[in-house]
């Protein structure tokens, strides 16, 4: 084991979100006025990370920014809640990812990525890496850093056994050599009808529709159904996880929060089912706040959700 070995490490992107509040959401060709605009860090990969030190687990990012004015602010908001950013690599030549974020008042959100900086994270900064991989237990990884280092990421994580979680988001076609090194793909109802083909996901399908996912060596894939829950997929079924009803404000980082926390309590032996229902949790307190990374709920306010 790794003097530097955690219990989880992010491979994955990190941004300045720049959101706007609005009444409703434009339509094509629509221009609307909206209310407040803020700034916070965000990336499905930073927030995934800040989401797993939050509820408690020991974690690392691996990511590649730019150098200009973002740069503190990004620093600043990992060592607040504990994560490691001695992976985060300052790229002179490009500036930071950004994610243009309009949420409403119902708390629906559309988004728009310029990637940035995380379209330069490499193979080459992964193997720099690797040696925090021994010993650690669960990668997280998603699809806005280059396909290739994300599978090569997954490969490595699996030699030196580590679990390997996977959100397709943005979704697109994956190869094989990625699927038949990950364990558990965690992605919503659109992902997986676009990843498989299916016509729609619920409990009724949902183990026919992940079948090509469980055939090409994925060991699980959790459909996520918001306020409705989760589905568990596996070679032997699939299994539904109630969900949380809440009052939604802002929905935009609950899918990150649940990859988060399910990593987390994966790492402190729950069962796959547990760790769903967990996660469950803290994706619904996080829609009850506005923003990403500072909506996340603490293990403390998780916790008293289970009672």
């Amino acid at each position: 084991m790794s003097s530097n070995s955690c219990d989880v490490v992010v491979v994955g992107s990190a941004n300045m979100d720049m959101t706007v509040r609005c009444k409703h959401l434009p339509i094509p060709g629509q221009t609307i006025l909206g209310d407040a605009f803020v700034t916070n860090p965000g990336g499905k990969g930073a927030n995934q990370a800040v989401a797993a030190a939050k509820c408690g687990a020991r974690t690392e990012l691996v990511a590649r920014v730019g150098n200009g004015m973002f740069v503190p602010r990004f620093i600043e908001s990992y060592e607040k809640v504990g994560l490691g950013h001695t992976h985060v690599i300052r790229d002179t030549t490009t500036p930071s990812g950004t994610a243009l974020i309009f949420v409403d008042d119902e708390g629906e959100n559309m988004i728009v990525v310029a990637p940035g900086a995380n379209q330069k994270l490499t193979i080459a900064d992964v193997e720099a890496a690797k040696e925090m991989f021994l010993g650690s237990k669960v990668m997280i990884l998603q699809l806005e850093v280059p396909l290739e280092t994300v599978v090569h990421a997954a490969e490595i994580a699996k030699e030196v056994g580590m679990t390997v979680i996977l959100n397709p988001a943005p979704v697109r076609t994956l190869p094989p050599a990625l699927l038949e090194n990950v364990d558990i793909i965690i992605a919503n109802e659109v992902e997986v009808a676009i990843l498989t083909g299916a016509k729609e996901v619920d409990t009724s399908t949902a183990a026919a529709a992940c079948k090509p996912l469980i055939d090409a060596g994925v060991g699980h894939v959790i459909t996520t159904l918001g306020k409705d829950g989760a589905i568990i997929t596996g070679g032997d079924g699939a299994t539904k996880v109630r969900g949380f009803r809440v009052n939604a404000i802002d929905t935009t980082s609950a899918g990150d929060t649940f990859v988060g926390a399910l990593a987390c309590a994966l790492t402190e032996g729950k069962s796959l089912e547990e760790a769903t229902s967990f996660a469950n949790a803290a994706a619904a307190l996080t829609c009850t706040k506005r923003g990403a990374q500072q909506a996340m709920p603490t293990r403390a306010e998780i916790d008293e959700m289970l009672l």
